[in-house]
């Protein structure tokens, strides 16, 4: 397996990742933080818009810009889940996409939204060969796994939705159509399917691709990577450096990794980028997208019979922030990406917005809430009643 395999971005693949993923016996009071403003404004931009410098790897090694720009129509770019940010487009580039003046088959016109700064987590460099537009650098940022667009346009086309995991994205499939990844390494990319993606890959050569998680909602969460490894600064800097492959520092003995480039492009960021990131509020279920009588009688069934809040615990709906962490099988998780981790463990997953973000638990084993009740319904042996179960599921969705 190539060890330069799949990059994605700040928090990718393990921030915060599954749903109901563990057990505890005391609830835990949230965290309290005051965030600056002027520090979550700058954050907003490194999040958006700042590669770290990956475009070293993203174009000098993948060559991801020729591929583009011979290859990669817009039709093409939406069908592996890339979004447009439909208020980088000027009007008349609007109007003519709304006539259909636009070809959507033609890859000049990705090299013409990558200029406007258009495509939602890419960052192009183009510039005049030959009297025509060329991209010559190509480089992601944090926002390619984790914002998406609300299809206010098109589908694939509308306004930012920073913190949201981009579940349509098919980060192997487009890391697979570098003419620089070996055949066997694309089999391996092309198997993932959209929203997900392997953040160790490139380190040890296994194979658990991981859903990619929401990063809101996480103010108060002490540890926010998905097996506690460390807080979200832990994460942003080990995507940025070992995985977009940005120019930046890294250092972590339990996993023999340590990385020192100059200058740093990464560490100086990292404060405005936490800032940012826990500034995220969860988006409210949609009205009338739930049973509110049954939400209020799974509240209970939460917090009683079937046990949940004995590990999604207080504000936080977790009980991380007193240092616990559970096996496998207490839970009946899959342990095979949990072996490959320093803590060979899983936290508590915080419950937030789970309306949004399906399918669940870290592999997406779990299509809906209903068979995240079931799941534990029979791991746990809880013997909920039919009734219980779908109010269970009601208070889910209204969380």
């Amino acid at each position: 397996m190539r060890r330069a395999t799949l990059l994605t971005v700040a928090a990718a693949a393990a921030l915060a990742a599954t749903v109901m993923s563990s057990c505890a016996d005391e609830p835990t009071a949230p965290r309290e933080e005051q965030l600056d403003p002027v520090l979550v404004a700058e954050g907003k931009e490194i999040f958006r818009f700042d590669t770290f410098g990956d475009e070293k790897y993203w174009t000098d090694t993948l060559r991801m810009h020729e591929v583009v720009q011979a290859a990669v129509s817009p039709r093409a770019a939406l069908g592996v889940g890339l979004k447009v940010d439909v208020d980088a487009l000027p009007q008349g580039v609007r109007d003519a996409i709304a006539a259909g003046d636009v070809d959507l088959d033609d890859p000049a016109v990705t090299v013409t939204l990558l200029k406007l700064n258009a495509v939602i987590g890419v960052r192009g460099q183009v510039e005049s060969v030959g009297g025509r537009d060329t991209l010559v650098r190509l480089g992601v940022t944090c926002a390619l796994c984790h914002s998406t667009a609300d299809d206010s346009f098109a589908p694939g086309i509308g306004r930012r939705l920073d913190g949201w995991p981009n579940l349509d994205l098919n980060p192997g499939a487009i890391v697979a159509l570098s003419p620089a990844v070996a055949a066997e390494t694309k089999a391996v990319l092309n198997s993932w399917g959209a929203g997900k993606y392997d953040p160790r890959i490139n380190f040890d050569g296994q194979n658990t691709p991981l859903v990619l998680p929401p990063v809101y909602g996480l103010l108060g969460v002490d540890k926010e990577t998905f097996t506690a490894e460390g807080p979200v600064s832990y994460w942003n800097a080990y995507v940025a450096v070992t995985q977009m492959h940005g120019q930046g520092n890294f250092s972590d003995p339990r996993l023999g990794v340590n990385i020192v480039q100059e200058p740093d492009l990464v560490t100086p960021k990292l404060p405005a980028l936490r800032a940012y990131q826990l500034s995220l509020q969860k988006p409210a279920p949609p009205p009338g997208s739930y049973d509110v009588a049954a939400a209020e009688r799974g509240r209970t069934v939460f917090r009683g019979d079937g046990g949940c809040a004995t590990c999604h615990a207080g504000n936080t709906f977790t009980d991380v922030n007193s240092g616990r962490l559970h096996a496998p099988e207490e839970t009946g998780m899959d342990p095979a990406y949990a072996a490959r981790t320093t803590q060979k463990k899983y936290r508590t997953t915080p419950l937030r917005a789970l309306w949004q973000h399906a399918p669940y638990f870290h592999d997406g084993s779990a299509a809906t809430l209903a068979d995240v009740v079931e799941h534990y319904d029979r791991v746990r042996a809880l013997h909920l009643t039919a009734q219980q179960k779908q109010d269970l599921v009601q208070y889910l969705k209204s969380i």
